[in-house]
């Protein structure tokens, strides 16, 4: 695990100021790269001199022209038809409105179900690269051949190779077409981490982009921590030189062909991880509604670790959006950089950082400052935490009324729903609390006869069949088990305060509440003669704050 610089309150850090809130709903935590974004291009071919040093130096042309420099984009791409031809790949135009990953992604099943690696598919796109274009000069030279070359930015054929590769998993590769060949490398930490644990023999559930358990989360850890830049630069050689540009013998021997590795997009995210009943959910709205109000352009430096001055370029800024997805994203802008939040399939919260420039942050984007880059943004991830820990430690709406009384299917019938009316079940409840008296559970003839005693019942009123269904219904809903094999009935830990909530609700708490709302309040000046009335005094008093806040 990282070293985590900021503390929360009491000397505690982030992560362990979660664990505190949410206790043992809070099932593991894990932070690893989401995504890069890697750009590799020749150093020796990106300058106009170096295109004109290689073809009249080393290949001898007298003039450097447009067919010139064709004839490079030509044989590359009649190469990736015969490649693509060649491996049984089928190649395609992509389609406009159509995410490619998404295009693919039976293909990759497919490769995952036979469990091989290489390239599955291959896509042609038109899109923006950089260029060379030569120019006749306006003006006779000394020089007949001499031409003017200059970079320029234009729209041409891109191929995406989109490969299962046996250490990072599933990445993608754009090629440009024409010269300098620059590639675009789309990598996901997640999918390095599957390939880590499966062959670790570590079983794990994961959905999407996200790990939602692993047997070792310690084994989890490691292996996101595995992800060095060496590891990188060997397998990004290694495709590089199975599809991209093919340059001779000689050429190599001249020149130094070799890629540099650039960062320009990295995405580092925290994920925590919780129990699938939890009301993640709710969590997370309440904390929408705080960082709203909350993340001030002071505190967004604050998490980013920028000093805030007038000549701060970009904004600074936090706004909540909704995804294609259809889940919520709290963002927060700064400069190049964003952080964002956001909850999916109600079981995990992730927080991200992404940088579009490490400029930012004082970083070099080179691929092997990856391990500074982890601590930077590992960082600010801990320093955006802090704050949701403290935005988190707030009550939410849980509905536990609601849920009890919905019905529960049992096979071709139905358990019937708990309703917050329901006097026999209240009966129930407050004769069950009673456990102290019954350890081993009470009979059923016992339960029949305790209900009877305390309220004046006849056998008649509430007989043994109505019992009979009434625990049944709440061993449907989990409030109430038998002791062993015994006929005997007893609450649950969730049973007990249930039922403690159901009997409270109705009357010794929220009765006299209700009654002071809408029958009669007490006289507030007349002073009150019991610690419980002087409690009962400061709830009215806090409820009423409560509807001024709700009306305003």
């Amino acid at each position: 695990m990282l070293s985590m610089p900021t503390k929360g309150p009491g000397g505690r850090g982030p992560m362990e100021e979660f664990a505190r809130l949410f206790g043992s709903l809070l099932t593991f935590v894990y932070h690893c790269f989401d995504r890069i974004v890697i750009l590799g291009h020749l150093p020796l071919l990106t300058r106009p001199e170096n295109i004109v040093h290689f073809f009249r130096d080393l290949h001898g042309a007298p003039a450097i022209t447009k067919e010139l420099l064709r004839e490079r984009t030509t044989e590359y791409q009649q190469w990736v038809e015969a490649f693509a031809r060649n491996h049984n790949i089928p190649i395609e135009w992509a389609e406009k409105g159509v995410r490619k990953e998404d295009y693919v992604r039976p293909h990759l099943r497919q490769m995952e179900r036979r469990d091989r690696y290489g390239v599955y598919f291959i896509i042609k796109s038109m899109e923006v690269g950089t260029n060379f274009r030569v120019t006749i000069p306006k003006y006779p030279t000394a020089d007949p051949d001499y031409r003017i070359v200059s970079r320029q930015r234009s729209r041409y054929t891109h191929y995406y190779f989109y490969i299962r590769d046996q250490v990072l998993g599933p990445i993608a590769l754009c090629v440009g077409s024409f010269l300098p060949f620059s590639i675009t490398y789309y990598l996901n930490g997640h999918h390095f981490i599957e390939q880590q644990l499966r062959s670790a023999g570590v079983q794990f559930r994961k959905d999407d982009n996200a790990f939602l358990w692993a047997a070792n989360a310690p084994a989890l850890q490691a292996a996101a921590d595995a992800l060095s830049a060496k590891l990188i630069r060997t397998r990004l050689d290694y495709w590089t030189l199975i599809v991209g540009p093919k340059f001779s013998k000689r050429d190599r021997q001249s020149i130094n062909l070799s890629r540099y590795y650039s960062l320009q997009q990295v995405e580092y995210c925290r994920n925590l991880i919780f129990r699938r009943n939890f009301p993640i959910h709710k969590l997370f709205e309440r904390s929408c509604d705080l960082g709203l109000l909350r993340l001030s352009a002071d505190r967004i430096s604050q998490v980013f670790g920028w000093r805030l001055h007038k000549r701060l370029p970009g904004k600074l800024s936090s706004v909540l959006e909704r995804t294609e997805h259809g889940h919520h994203v709290l963002r927060a802008y700064a400069k190049n950089a964003v952080m964002r939040m956001y909850e999916k399939f109600s079981t995990f919260l992730r927080l991200e950082a992404l940088s579009n420039n490490l400029k930012d942050f004082g970083l070099n984007k080179g691929l092997d400052n990856l391990d500074k880059v982890r601590r930077m943004l590992g960082a600010v991830t801990d320093r955006f935490a802090q704050f949701e820990a403290q935005a988190l430690d707030v009550h939410v709406d849980f509905p536990l009324f609601q849920r009890l009384a919905l019905p529960i299917p049992r096979g071709a019938a139905k358990i019937p729903g708990i309703k917050l009316h329901d006097t026999r079940i209240l009966r129930l409840m407050e004769v069950l609390l009673h456990a102290g008296t019954k350890v081993l559970g009470w009979r059923t003839i016992d339960i029949h006869q305790a209900i009877l005693t305390s309220f004046g019942l006849t056998p008649e009123t509430y007989t043994l069949t109505q019992l009979r269904y009434d625990l049944r219904k709440m061993k449907g809903h989990g409030l109430l088990e038998r002791n062993g094999r015994r006929y005997a009935y007893r609450l649950t830990h969730k049973g007990t305060r249930t039922a403690l909530l159901f009997v409270l609700f109705h009357r010794p708490v929220c009765g006299p509440l209700a009654n002071s709302l809408f029958q009669r309040c007490p006289t507030q000046t007349a002073p009150p003669l019991s610690k419980i009335e002087a409690a009962y005094r400061k709830a009215d008093r806090s409820l009423d704050d409560i509807i001024r806040l709700l009306a305003a």
